[in-house]
Order: C-alpha cells, then structure tokens, then sequence
C-alpha cells in the first residue's frame, strides 16, 4: 500500500515528467481527431474543406467515440479494482448489458430524452449491485465472477431480443445496429445528457484512487487502513454505473474495451489507481477513436461497427490476460 501511495505523491521530477507526458497527449489527442475528421467515403481530406452537411455528420461520431472510449475505460479500471479482479470490464461482467436493457425498455414504452440515460444508469446499477452482491456471499473467485457475468448478460439480451422481436416500432428495429456498438446509430439520446451523466461519474471516481488502491489489498487490509469499504464500494457502483449507462445509451454494448486499456497501462506503467483511471480515459477514448475511423475508411462502403472490431480483438487479449493471471 505504502508502495502505491507514494507511486501517486507526485514529486518534483515527477512532476516535470507528467508534464510532458500531458502535453505529448495532447498534441497526439489533437492530431488524431484532425485525422479522424478527415475520414469518410473511402478517403480522406483535410477537415478545413469539408462543407458544413459533412462537418455536421463527422463531428459528433468523432465526440461520441471519445466519450464512450474515455467513460467505458474509466469504468472498466475502476470495477478491477472494486471486485479485485483484473478480468472485470462493463460487458463481461453484465453492466452494460443491463443498461442495454434499461434503455430497450424505455423506447418500447414509448419514452425518450432524459429517459433514456436515466433507464440505462438504474439498469447498470441493479445489475452491478446484484452482482456484487452474488460474489461477495457467494464467492467462487474471477471464475465465479465470469461466469456470473456471463449469464446476467446473456439474460439480458435474452430480454432484449425478445422485446425487438416482437415490435413493429422502426426506432426499437433500428436499435439492432446501435446494440451492436455503431457510431453511426448515435442519436437515441443528445449527448448533452450522457456528457452531464459521465461528469458525474468522473466527479465521483477520480477521488476514490487511494482507496480503490486500498480495495485492490482486500477488505480486511482495506479496512485496517481506516477505509469506509462499504461507502467506497457503494460510490464506485453509482460512478461506474454513470459512465457504463451513458455509454451504452450513446452507442449501443461495446466490449472489451474497458478490460484491455486499463490492464494494458497497469502491465506497462503500473502506478496508483487515480492515475490509472485517468490514462485510461485518454487512451480509451483515443483507441476507439482509431478503431473507429479505421474500420470505416478500411470497409467502406461498409460501416463496420466498432463493437464488433474490438470484439474481435478483445477475445485473443482476454484469453493471454487469464492465462497470464491464473499463472500468477
């Protein structure tokens, strides 16, 4: 603990360092959504001579994949760290599934809006806290945890599917393509709501790094270092379930993503959980941004969602991640 507490007490080399690797984000950052602008109809060209029709289509898939990339990496570092499990992302472990549901539900009853993030926030939470709830009484370690995870969010496509196939409602049949994890089905709701909603959730989660350092020791070791687990644990449930619901309601069940980057910057950097969270946000939302405007400059004129490239590229990086962590 002492080691991860000092990891994240910055000192004044430290400091310098961090500057320059916050400004080698930015100028990567800046670079890549003037790239990422330019994308389109099989080419590209630079983003100053598109007409305002063309500005108006890419500009919002471009913010919509930063936010997605950025809220379901936070989420994913932040739910390692409360079920102690390095394995643990929205998808697997059936949170976004539940806001998938919540959000399915809202437009067959015919609502929209505020609706919308607020139905897929209550079912990320419900689905989190039950299975918290399951682990912790239950137990049966990662494979338990998989396993649930699973089969929640099997229930809950289960669900979903049933609901789209028996409407005649064009905006619940469009819904196909959007739970795939498209950009381009964007639009169920302004993305004023989800911005306000991650917010939230990066207001609550940021904070909480030394204690979810202090989670990742145990609850007893947890607890002897004068951390309010249960509090701890019920913030984490609301934050994560912010990022994971809005989203999902922006684009649809995009997996694997928050598994791979938080693990892949603890395996490279380590470093406290907070930093952790933070470099996953930008590398998240970069990496989706990428996966996005290559998929779609690479098929064209086919618009692969981008759900289905990190599917795709997710299973291979689950399969080493267990194998690499069932050996230790």
């Amino acid at each position: 603990m002492a080691n991860m507490i000092s990891a994240s007490i910055p000192t004044q080399t430290g400091k310098h360092k961090h500057s320059i690797y916050y400004i080698a984000a930015t100028v990567i950052s800046v670079l890549l959504i003037w790239l990422a602008l330019g994308i389109g109809f099989g080419e590209w060209s630079s983003p100053s001579h598109l007409g305002d029709t063309i500005w108006q289509l890419r500009y919002p898939r471009v913010v919509t994949a930063l936010l997605v990339g950025m809220a379901l990496s936070v989420s994913g570092a932040a739910l390692q760290a409360l079920f102690e499990n390095p394995l643990a992302d929205p998808s697997l472990i059936g949170t976004s599934g539940g806001a998938a549901l919540g959000v399915v539900l809202v437009l067959a009853l015919g609502f929209g809006g505020i609706g919308i993030p607020l139905a897929a926030f209550i079912g990320s939470v419900l689905v989190c806290l039950f299975i918290l709830a399951c682990h912790r009484f239950l137990g049966g370690g990662q494979m338990g945890l998989l396993i649930l995870g699973f089969v929640i969010s099997a229930f809950c496509a289960a669900v979903v599917s049933l609901i789209l196939f028996m409407s005649d409602d064009m905006v619940l049949r469009s819904a196909t393509n959007w739970l795939s994890g498209s950009m381009a089905e964007a639009g169920f709701v302004p993305l004023r709501y989800s911005i306000v909603s991650m917010l939230l959730g990066l207001a609550i989660l940021l904070p909480l790094g030394r204690q979810l350092d202090g989670l990742m020791l145990g609850e007893a070791a947890a607890k002897s270092l004068g951390i309010k687990v249960g509090l701890v644990r019920c913030l984490v449930v609301i934050a994560s379930a912010l990022l994971t619901g809005a989203a999902v309601s922006l684009a649809g069940v995009i997996g694997f993503i928050g598994m791979m980057v938080p693990n892949l910057l603890a395996i490279l950097f380590g470093g406290g959980r907070m930093r952790l969270m933070i470099w996953s946000g930008w590398l998240g939302a970069i990496l989706l941004l990428v996966i996005d405007g290559a998929a779609r400059h690479v098929a064209y004129p086919v618009d692969v969602p981008v759900g289905i490239v990190l599917a795709l590229l997710g299973g291979p990086f689950f399969i080493w991640l267990f194998v690499r962590s069932s050996r230790r």
